[in-house]
């Protein structure tokens, strides 16, 4: 069994991995952003990364392909040019294989050279070059086989494990609706709610393709629809029932300009959403409302709310009702 890590700390541990010159494999449930994982360290770096998926080549394709050299009277193998470089593709880089769990066995075969020694045939991988690989595990029953032990014991293992603040972090980063950000704070088992035996699963990677279908502000009934085809019926009906909360919510705008007056929700997923929509729209400007609203709620509730705020915002840190509010909730948010 490997050990397991969240994307924040496998970002670091592959950043250590490639000082070292170690091959690393992330292993996890299909949608847990393996993919996403090894862009973002080369995006880090400012690397080019070549996604090479092990389930769409042959292994002559990877030893290349035989031309004759009439002047040596032999055979040479022209590499394919889905490898990296030098040349093209600059002296660094990030060479995905992904999908390895599920190629077939000769191509699992074929790799064993490229990935311990750098170099397949006649191609020799550039010095710079680093090699990431990722696939899905047996228990998922996602088509994955069991590796050979010689080609798995030339990497560094790593289980991706999905977590409610990574993904957080990453909606945040990438103006995810507000709404899916609390609603995930409301529900964080439903992020990656993976059964191999439904057909439509709840993971981060359908969950950032329900933050398009939400952003997109369609009719409702086809946005109910979208919603249940890519996350399934349970988790999906979930959030429909909390975008209906979110919808009768009074404007934030409006709980900004009568902080002391505007109504609290009594129930927790009102809570959670009031919170969250206010934590979008608080700027440097209504902070003394936003926290005279937060006092309002229970305590947690407030300090979630601040964090959003502050992690979407690093200028509101700066004012004088933050400061005072951080002072004052200190047991709770520090």
């Amino acid at each position: 069994m490997t050990l397991s890590t969240n994307p924040t700390r496998a970002i670091e541990d592959i950043n250590a991995l490639i000082d070292l010159d170690l091959p690393v494999i992330m292993l996890g449930q299909p949608g847990v952003g393996k993919s996403d994982i090894a862009h973002t360290v080369a995006e880090m770096r400012g690397w080019p990364i070549i996604d090479f998926r092990a389930t769409l080549i042959d292994p002559v394709e990877l030893h290349g392909y035989p031309v004759p050299d009439r002047e040596e009277g032999r055979a040479r193998w022209l590499p394919m040019g889905l490898l990296p470089f030098e040349s093209r593709d600059g002296p660094e880089g990030i060479l995905l294989v992904d999908e390895i769990t599920n190629a077939r066995q000769d191509v699992k075969d074929a790799l064993y050279g490229l990935i311990l020694n750098r170099y397949i045939g006649e191609y020799h991988m550039p010095p710079g070059w680093r090699i990431i690989a990722a696939g899905n595990r047996i228990e998922d029953r996602a088509n994955a086989s069991r590796m050979p032990t010689a080609l798995s014991n030339r990497f560094v293992h790593m289980t991706i494990e999905p977590t409610v603040d990574d993904w957080i972090n990453w909606a945040m980063d990438k103006n995810v609706p507000a709404e899916l950000v609390a609603f995930m704070r409301f529900r964080p088992q439903l992020l990656s709610d993976f059964d191999p035996a439904r057909q439509i699963n709840a993971t981060p990677r359908s969950w950032a393709m329900v933050a398009r279908i939400v952003a997109k502000g369609l009719p409702q009934e086809t946005e109910q629809r979208l919603i249940m085809g890519a996350v399934g019926e349970g988790p999906g009906a979930e959030l429909i029932a909390f975008l209906s909360v979110w919808r009768d919510l009074p404007n934030p705008d409006t709980v900004l300009m009568s902080p002391d007056t505007a109504p609290v929700p009594e129930n927790s997923a009102g809570l959670y959403a009031i919170s969250g929509a206010l934590a979008n729209r608080v700027r440097e400007t209504s902070m003394d409302q936003f926290v005279t609203y937060m006092n309002r709620l229970p305590p947690e509730f407030g300090v979630m709310a601040m964090h959003d705020a502050t992690s979407r915002d690093n200028g509101l840190a700066a004012t004088k009702s933050y400061i005072e509010w951080a002072q004052a909730n200190q047991d709770f948010y520090l």
